[in-house]
């Protein structure tokens, strides 16, 4: 058995874009990013599909710390700040618990705790365990 950490390291595209997973506890996770010119698009702000999968990562470890298996069914976000530079973080926290579905609010900081996007994701909860202790 592993556990919820070790099996959110399986994530290789979370792993890929350089996001790090700070704490997860029941209903609630924390990741952050590093900006590097890789996260930059042509305009030279961090692409809004690198802030999406930051939030998206922190939306995966928040609904699955129940144990079971969580799946998104439903995922918007709304940017509010471009940033170039710094380190971003993302906090999840379950709004809504139910044994089949679960909402979650993510929010994107930059390190001055400035708003940078809000992220809205609701999950189906299915009946498998995850492999994890």
């Amino acid at each position: 058995m592993t556990t919820l950490e070790e099996f959110l390291k399986k994530d290789k595209y979370a792993e890929l874009t350089g996001i790090k997973l700070l704490e997860v506890s029941e209903g609630r996770a924390r990741a952050m990013l590093e900006i590097n010119e890789t996260h930059l698009n042509s305009a030279g702000t961090v692409h809004g599909g690198a802030i999406f999968t930051l939030a998206d990562f922190a939306f995966a470890a928040a609904s699955n710390s129940h144990g079971t298996v969580a799946i998104a069914i439903n995922s918007s976000i709304s940017f509010f700040k471009a940033v170039s530079a710094g380190i971003l973080y993302a906090d999840a926290r379950e709004i809504s618990f139910h044994y089949k579905l679960a909402s979650y609010v993510i929010d994107v900081t930059n390190e001055k705790n400035e708003l940078i996007a809000s992220f809205q994701g609701m999950v189906y909860r299915k009946k498998d365990k995850l492999p994890i202790e």
